[in-house]
């Protein structure tokens, strides 16, 4: 199997990346003294705060988790690790149903024997907590107990204490399989409670997501794979170092305003820029939101970097003239919709500089690379570095072009649970990285924090997400299957230097799952420098 992947793309294993995870929680609607207990299990929402961004980095931090802390399954789930396993009176029946997206129906069928220990349970602790006139606490007869505190009130709080002392007992039977935080109880509580009223026993439904399982697609096809690297011929070294020094020079120019002539290449100008459609019927003319611009800077020594042509077109406009042009965007123009299009477009240009350079010898040398002292040792220098950034993006292109093809070569049945989970991981660090980057008021950041923009980005990045779970799992499994191991030493040393970093910035942090980050990190690492060494790979140029 072959593949050819852009340079450009996805996933870096060896970044130690902080995401969001959110948490479940079991609320309640009736407090009774036995337990506080509900079916209704909720996600929690996006709750930042608002006043501050450490409170806000500290908020989403606190709750970062990785894949394979849900992966590697509790011994049930979270839902129910709180609770001990209380012996039953009675077994109670539990039916296992496969359903799609790697979930479990569990069916509970709680004997009479079961229910009525929990009533006598439910009375006794009434009993030592009601305070009725005439009567010590613990000697209160069950007729007047029933009448004080209320039937239904008994009865509510005996069905929740069936639920609590039979869920861990249902939940033993996918014991290792069960992912945390995906326990729902199905049944409605009203059904629960018409059920225990009518027949003393009860019966409910439980769905639970259980680890996914990792089937290949060729068995042994990752030993053996034929990779195909595209690396831009930017980031050569050589062409990479002479355009750095050209940037550098650049930049120890002045710009001076051009008066006697037209635009030239060399030269800056400052551009008013609009499109509109071409087409014989004037009623269908359009404009081309994508080409429009007020002033552009456009430095004509990168031509390269906007439309093909567009510098043939305006070269020796002068400044305050305009210039109307037909233009034909070509078919591999990176918008889609606007291939093949034919449009017009009309250029003012505002201003004409042209660059006062100073001439590129040794006297500058210090100024291009502090500490050098002539032309030769700048060129060294900037090489040495741009030969470390081909090498680090030449790595980078061959992880992601490994982990793409990974992504192809396995079929997993993927829980809801995790893909939300994970989903809500990305949109939280891209929340940070936003808020890293631009002052967000209140209401910006409740607009993007609300359930409409989590789920929103959950749909438009659904392949995407679901790509990287099934990288993420590959991965895993290729370090179980392979015996791949890294140094305690290695974790000791990365845990160290991760909780540095917290410390550093003066942010909270769970060295639990720090250190569980800092293990997936390694396992990837580890396998991706296996499948390097068992790969076929080449590098092409484009």
């Amino acid at each position: 199997m072959e593949v050819c992947v852009n340079s450009t793309k996805l996933l870096n294993l060896n970044q130690n990346t902080r995401l969001f995870v959110p948490r479940n929680s079991i609320s309640h609607s009736f407090k009774n003294p036995i337990l506080q207990f509900n079916n209704n299990i909720q996600k929690r929402p996006l709750n930042y705060p608002l006043n501050q961004r450490s409170c806000f980095s500290r908020q989403i931090r606190s709750l970062q988790r990785p894949i394979s802390s849900r992966i590697k399954a509790s011994p049930a789930s979270s839902a129910t690790s709180g609770a001990e396993t209380d012996k039953l009176p009675a077994d109670i029946m539990v039916t296992e149903t496969q359903e799609p997206n790697s979930r479990v129906r569990l069916s509970v069928e709680v004997p009479a024997a079961v229910g009525e220990d929990c009533y006598k349970r439910v009375l006794k602790e009434f009993m030592k907590q009601a305070k009725i006139p005439g009567f010590r606490p613990g000697k209160i007869p069950e007729s007047v107990l029933l009448n004080y505190v209320g039937e239904e009130s008994v009865q509510k709080a005996t069905v929740e204490s069936i639920l609590k002392r039979t869920l861990p007992h249902a939940m033993s039977t996918v014991t290792g399989r069960a992912l945390r935080d995906s326990v729902r109880i199905i049944t409605k509580f009203s059904d629960m409670e018409k059920s225990y009223s009518s027949l003393s026993s009860l019966s409910y439904d439980v769905i639970v997501d259980v680890a996914p399982e990792v089937k290949w697609i060729s068995e042994n096809g990752y030993k053996s794979m034929k990779i195909v690297v595209e690396i831009d011929h930017d980031i050569e070294a050589e062409k990479a170092c002479e355009q750095e020094i050209k940037r550098r020079h650049k930049s120890l120019g002045t710009l001076k305003i051009v008066t006697d002539r037209g635009l030239q290449v060399g030269d800056l100008a400052v551009l008013d820029i609009s499109a509109t459609t071409i087409d014989q019927d004037e009623s269908n003319v359009q404009k081309v939101p994508a080409a429009e611009s007020k002033g552009f800077q456009f430095d004509t020594e990168d031509d390269d970097k906007v439309l093909p042509g567009f510098l043939d077109s305006i070269i020796g406009i002068r400044q305050g003239e305009t210039k109307s042009f037909p233009y034909v965007f070509p078919e591999t123009w990176q918008q889609e919709n606007l291939r093949g299009v034919e449009a017009q477009f009309t250029v003012e240009c505002k201003e004409l500089f042209y660059r006062d350079l100073p001439e590129l010898n040794d006297s500058i040398a210090d100024k291009l690379f502090p500490g050098c002292t002539d032309l030769n040792q700048v060129k060294e220098s900037l090489l040495q570095k741009c030969q470390e950034m081909e090498q680090a993006a030449k790595d980078q292109a061959t992880d992601n072009a490994i982990l793409d093809q990974l992504c192809k070569m396995v079929e997993i049945d993927i829980p809801q649970s995790l893909f939300e989970e994970q989903g809500r991981q990305l949109y939280g660090a891209r929340l940070l990285e936003i808020q890293a980057n631009v002052k967000l008021n209140e209401q910006q950041l409740a607009t993007l924090s609300s359930p409409k923009a989590v789920n929103e980005f959950l749909e438009n990045q659904r392949e995407n997400i679901i790509n990287l779970i099934k990288q993420n799992l590959a991965v895993g499994d290729i370090f179980k299957r392979e015996n791949l191991q890294f140094s305690t030493e290695e974790l000791v040393k990365e845990v160290q230097n991760s909780v540095a970093e917290f410390k550093r910035h003066k942010q909270e942090y769970d060295e639990e799952r720090v250190r569980e980050q800092v293990q997936d990190v390694l396992e990837g690492a580890k396998v991706l420098e296996w499948l390097k060494e068992h790969a076929d790979i080449q590098y092409v140029t484009r």
